[in-house]
């Protein structure tokens, strides 16, 4: 077999041909590939760019840093305010514990000839039963009102059916 009379003249004569064809036509393989890949590539930059600037829309990196750090600051003063109304909170629940909550009101006629309910017992308390009874007892010579310390529910004194009705409403039993 005689080589090819170019190949000869560069140093290749003895050179089989047929690798030649094989490495040209795996570096062609190899650099569709690469196309492919970088196709791919190109297409997927392409998708994040423009989720990018969708982002990005009407604003440069200075307004968007300004707006996170604000973000930022914002987030500090709710949190500073939401210990300040918890704390508030916590307070306002230990006074309401002595403040008034129930109420058992008993309208009664006090002397049968009187006609009408004019005579009453409110018992007011707090969360913890202590408070006190009012009694106002009218009659036709006038209007009579007198007061009974309640402490947890209990009375030193002893109660009238009203009175203990009224406590018994206000107790919620």
């Amino acid at each position: 077999m005689t080589g090819s009379t170019f190949l000869n003249q560069i140093g290749l004569g003895g050179f089989d041909l047929g690798y030649l064809l094989i490495g040209m036509t795996v570096t062609i393989l190899l650099l569709l590939i690469f196309l492919i890949l970088l196709i791919v590539q190109i297409r997927k930059t392409s998708k994040l760019k423009k989720r990018l600037d969708k982002f990005l829309t009407g604003k440069d990196g200075a307004s968007l840093e300004q707006d996170i750090a604000g973000l930022y600051e914002d987030n500090k003063f709710l949190k500073a305010n939401t210990e300040k109304n918890k704390k508030d909170i916590r307070t306002l629940y230990k006074n309401m514990e002595s403040a008034y909550q129930k109420m058992g009101l008993v309208k009664y006629d006090a002397f049968n000839q009187m006609g009408g309910q004019l005579s009453f017992s409110l018992a007011l308390l707090d969360e913890n039963n202590n408070g006190f009874i009012i009694n106002s007892v009218h009659s036709s010579e006038g209007c009579y009102s007198y007061t009974k310390e309640i402490k947890l529910g209990q009375c030193v004194i002893d109660l009238g059916a009203e009175e203990a009705e009224a406590l018994s409403i206000a107790m919620g039993e």
